[in-house]
């Protein structure tokens, strides 16, 4: 078992997102949450970074990325709990050829053909999705967190990433909102609607159409 939360309530802004939510996560499991806007996937999501901190990497929907600061600087920020800060001051401001071509084989694999000094500043939405993601894995945790990691990426290449993000990983739990990403990839989905667990099934159990019509009710909830 990775984690187990039983009855978990969260508030966001001392207004309740999660409501007494129970939910168990096998280790070595592929996971997706789906839900729609302000279902409390996110405030989930960080809930469980925050309970697997010491084994889990997070990539966020903020990013978090560091704008002046390089593609190299800001993939290597994955690598800095694992040295000293001699170590990593050196390597600010002369770049280790070791962390160099880890890098850069990590940016070739995640397709981001840009030069390592480029400022993050200076990227596209996509390229910036990749740094994030390519910082996440840079941490080397046995599990991945992702909060629509690759919402600004097409769909082949989300697919591509992600099979390679799901290999790196013994488990992984991804907030997404593409239904075929989600059956396509993941062993689970969780659907959630208003803080609560509404879907939890297999994803072999599951189709587009009943993905569609669990997004569409909550919808028509919603406006009604």
């Amino acid at each position: 078992m990775l984690l187990a939360l039983d009855s978990v309530s969260l508030y966001y802004d001392d207004k309740p997102v999660i409501d007494q939510l129970s939910l168990s996560i096998n280790q070595g499991e592929k996971l997706a949450i789906v839900g729609a806007s302000g279902a409390g996937k996110s405030t989930l999501l960080t809930h469980i970074f925050h309970q697997l901190e010491s084994d889990a990497a997070l990539c966020s929907q903020s990013q978090g990325l560091v704008e002046n600061l390089s593609i190299f600087h800001n993939i290597y920020m994955g690598a800095l709990c694992r040295h000293g800060w001699p170590y990593n001051l050196a390597n600010l401001v002369w770049p280790f050829k070791r962390h160099l071509a880890e890098v850069k084989t990590l940016c070739d694999l995640l397709e981001l053909p840009v030069a390592l000094n480029t400022r993050v500043s200076a990227l596209s939405g996509g390229q910036r999705q990749r740094v994030a993601i390519a910082r996440a894995i840079y941490q080397q945790k046995n599990t991945f967190l992702g909060d629509e990691a690759f919402s600004a990426l097409d769909p082949v290449m989300a697919s591509r990433l992600l099979e390679y993000v799901l290999a790196q990983h013994t488990s992984v739990v991804m907030v997404l909102h593409d239904c075929r990403l989600a059956l396509g990839h993941f062993d689970r989905v969780v659907g959630l609607k208003q803080g609560k667990v509404a879907l939890n099934q297999l994803a072999c159990e599951l189709n587009e159409q009943m993905l569609s019509e669990f997004f569409d009710n909550q919808f028509v909830e919603a406006v009604s």
